[in-house]
């Protein structure tokens, strides 16, 4: 099988090898996403609910450009740096994928790379064939 691969641009996606996207077959996985634009620019500093939306929305055009869309999502792991912010990323995770409800877990982290960094997200994806 082909394994094809998205890139966002973001300086890490150099320094440690790795894909924003990865899909084989119609299995995608996408990377741990964070909200920083393709600039380096941090998005919804403080704010756990817009750093969210961010997330989702750069990760379904990582998906979109391997064929995919948020319907094709299964599963989603949530890491936060403060799990007081449970709520606040429960409502932009549910405004994205109500109807969808991939299977979810949310975790408490001690830090992700950036101290403005609140939430990070991964997703994987099973295209139907």
């Amino acid at each position: 099988m082909a394994r094809k691969r998205v890139s966002s641009g973001v300086k890490w996606e150099d320094i440690v090898a790795y894909s924003r996207a990865v899909k084989i077959g119609n299995i995608i996985e996408v990377a741990g996403t964070t909200a920083v634009d393709s600039n380096g620019k941090f998005v919804g500093e403080g704010d756990p609910y817009e750093q969210t939306i961010f997330i989702i929305r750069k990760a379904e055009k990582a998906l979109n450009e391997l064929g995919a869309d948020l319907n094709d999502v299964v599963r989603t792991r949530i890491y936060v740096t403060n799990i007081n912010d449970w709520e606040e990323v429960g409502k932009a995770h549910g405004d994205c994928f109500r109807g969808i409800y991939p299977a979810t877990t949310l975790l408490e982290v001690s830090s992700l790379i950036d101290d403005r960094l609140l939430v990070e997200i991964e997703f994987s994806a099973v295209i139907e064939s």
